[in-house]
């Protein structure tokens, strides 16, 4: 335990025996309730020729089944769930785009840790209790508004629920309420950015010091973009619903070095999204996580389809995840190379002329698929400028990527919006 811990705080810097032994008693509760409370765990346990008492170290796991986003569906809307209807205090439920919705449930207690939790990432992020948070992550199913909005409350903290929209009226009590942090998608920021400039407010000019910024992959780029436009510390939050919501793992300011993941609540490992084995620490794959304490939606061997590796513990001694650099469902297979938004967006922010906002479209002339990057160019850019840096761009993804693509430099402000989850990929192959 550190001089600055609290005993609450305490298993944040505990040893790793400590941590493992904890793991192994939670992990095999956790199996326990899922296996006697859950048909679908019962089934797949069942088929796999497993049972809970199987678990007799945490390398045991890796005999589990995994449980894939389609299992989540298939039992829409609540066959997941492992405790009566009376003892669920709330729901949440994915946006459905792609599907049914995914639903996951909480019990008091799953509540009463996911405000922990994220108030532990709050602190670990250079939050302080006596802050003023904006939240413009958005409210209702979606888990990401209200889990800000009680992690912030719980660290004792101001909030400011804004949820997410009207972008006007952001920048307004923005300058108005005096934030000193905000929580939000870092694309979205990008635009409460833009929309300031269009005021005639310098972004670094506010009085925001800390972004918490999540929900979607972003790269190391596009925090010094966020850091040096906004004079503040930008900072990583992750989580996803099915897992809990956001503040499974977190960021601390002082190192800025990948994100610790809360490892006393819940397991990780990381596989070979192709064959499902289980890899070792430091190398890149799958993530997939197995809740030790949720009880209304115990989840185990979650495929999160994200892609990370997992590192030793710096500021905390629980293990690190590396900033997530793409997801297997959102991998662009062209001729051949495969490739990720986030590749794309660390090269146009190498370049001075190109702002961080694009889209990446792909379509199918000839039979040939083709990549065309759409990219603004930042409002002082010249006719001549952006034509050197698209040729710039088209050059430096051949180069680092391996592929070639039609780059279009468009008019500042050019392409949509996002008030969420930015929309990177645009696929019109049919």
């Amino acid at each position: 335990m550190t001089a600055t811990a609290t005993p609450k705080q305490d298993i944040e810097f505990a040893s790793r025996d400590r941590i493992s032994a904890l793991q192994l008693e939670r992990l095999r509760w956790s199996l326990t309730h899922a296996f006697e409370n859950v048909p679908h765990y019962r089934q797949a346990f069942d088929a796999a020729g497993v049972h809970p008492t199987d678990l007799k170290d945490l390398s045991d796991l890796a005999k589990f089944p995994f449980t894939a986003k389609a299992d989540l569906r298939a039992n829409y809307p609540f066959g997941m769930f492992a405790v009566p209807q009376e003892r669920v205090s709330r729901i949440h439920a994915s946006s459905g785009t792609t599907g049914r919705p995914t639903v996951v449930g909480y019990t008091a207690r799953d509540l009463d840790n996911w405000a922990d939790l994220v108030a532990r990432s709050l602190r670990a992020g250079g939050v302080k209790p006596t802050d003023k948070v904006h939240v413009a992550y958005g409210y209702g199913l979606f888990t990401g508004g209200l889990g800000a909005h009680y992690g912030a409350e719980r660290l004792g903290c101001t909030v400011i629920p804004m949820s997410g929209g009207m972008t006007e009226r952001q920048v307004q009590l923005i300058q108005d309420f005096r934030p000193d942090a905000i929580m939000v998608t870092p694309s979205y920021m990008l635009t409460l950015v833009d929309a300031m400039v269009a005021r005639g407010i310098d972004p670094a000019s506010t009085s925001l010091r800390t972004g918490v910024f999540g929900a979607e992959p972003w790269t190391e780029e596009m925090r010094s973009e966020l850091e040096r436009r906004l004079d503040m510390d930008a900072v990583d939050i992750y989580g996803l619903s099915e897992v809990m919501g956001p503040g499974v793992a977190m960021e601390c300011v002082e190192t800025k070095d990948g994100l610790h993941i809360w490892e006393d609540h819940f397991y990780p490992e990381v596989i070979d999204p192709v064959t499902g084995e289980v890899l070792p620490d430091g190398e890149e794959g799958e993530l997939v996580f197995t809740s030790l304490t949720k009880e209304a939606m115990p989840v185990v061997r979650y495929r999160t389809r994200d892609l990370t590796r997992l590192l030793p513990g710096t500021a905390r001694t629980m293990r690190r995840m590396q900033k997530v650099t793409g997801r297997t469902d959102d991998m662009i297979i062209l001729r051949g190379v495969n490739l990720f938004p986030t590749q794309i967006e660390e090269l146009i922010l190498t370049i001075p002329a190109l702002a961080p906002q694009f889209q990446c479209v792909l379509d199918r002339p000839d039979r040939m698929d083709r990549l065309t990057v759409r990219v603004e160019a930042r409002p002082d850019a010249d006719a001549d400028s952006r034509g050197r840096a698209a040729a710039d761009l088209t050059k430096a993804v051949k180069n680092r990527i391996g592929v070639s693509v039609v780059v279009d430099v468009t008019d500042p402000a050019a392409l949509e919006r996002s008030i969420g989850k930015a929309r990177r990929l645009i696929d019109n192959r049919g």
